[in-house]
């Protein structure tokens, strides 16, 4: 029984003190970027509508890489694009053409009826996506960006590992004053013999 209880005791040590380095790494990352995570290279995106689905659930994560050379990009490719100033759209390409020495891209996206009015310019693709989707993680990683997200992913891990320590410290005092009251017993019955 000791045994169990020592592996679940560690497994859940593990589990508390990875949720508390995961925190830390999405709230710094947040915050470093502006906003946009990144994660071994990788920049992480929260889906905001329905527009790629069944590829992409709204309120998931994805992970898209940076494109150096717009070239390589072909058609079936998923890209993230600035549609406009403040909105970054990820989308199919359905058609690459060469329009004078400018490539442009026609994207859609594929739960959308008809493809995307305005062409996308080689210049305004930011990324192309990894592959890597988590869903359901967008909201939390929307939640952490905000004032009283970063708070609470900071806070209560710690306050877990805390308690978790409160908590173990406590069973080894007791232990330790079970063992102690053992040895007390055992010295009183040898001494009254």
């Amino acid at each position: 029984m000791k045994k169990i209880m020592k592996w679940v005791s560690n497994f859940l040590y593990v589990i508390i003190f990875t949720l508390i380095i995961a925190a830390v790494i999405v709230v710094i990352s947040t915050k470093s970027s502006g906003g946009e995570p990144q994660l071994f290279g990788y920049q992480l995106k929260t889906v905001l509508s329905g527009s790629m689905e069944p590829e992409f659930k709204t309120g998931s994560i994805i992970a898209v890489q940076k494109v150096a050379n717009p070239e390589s990009l072909k058609k079936g490719d998923i890209i993230t694009f600035m549609q406009d100033q403040n909105t970054m759209v990820t989308h199919r390409i359905i058609g690459i053409t060469k329009h004078k020495s400018n490539l442009v891209f026609k994207t859609k996206g594929d739960n959308n009826q008809n493809p995307d009015s305005d062409p996308v310019l080689a210049e305004n693709v930011v990324a192309k996506y990894s592959g890597i989707t988590v869903p359901y993680a967008g909201y939390l990683l929307d939640f952490a960006s905000k004032p009283i997200g970063t708070a609470i992913l900071l806070i209560v891990p710690g306050l877990l590992l805390i308690l978790y320590a409160v908590i173990t410290i406590s069973a080894a005092l007791r232990e330790i004053d079970q063992k102690t009251k053992a040895i007390e017993a055992a010295g009183k019955d040898r001494v009254s013999m």
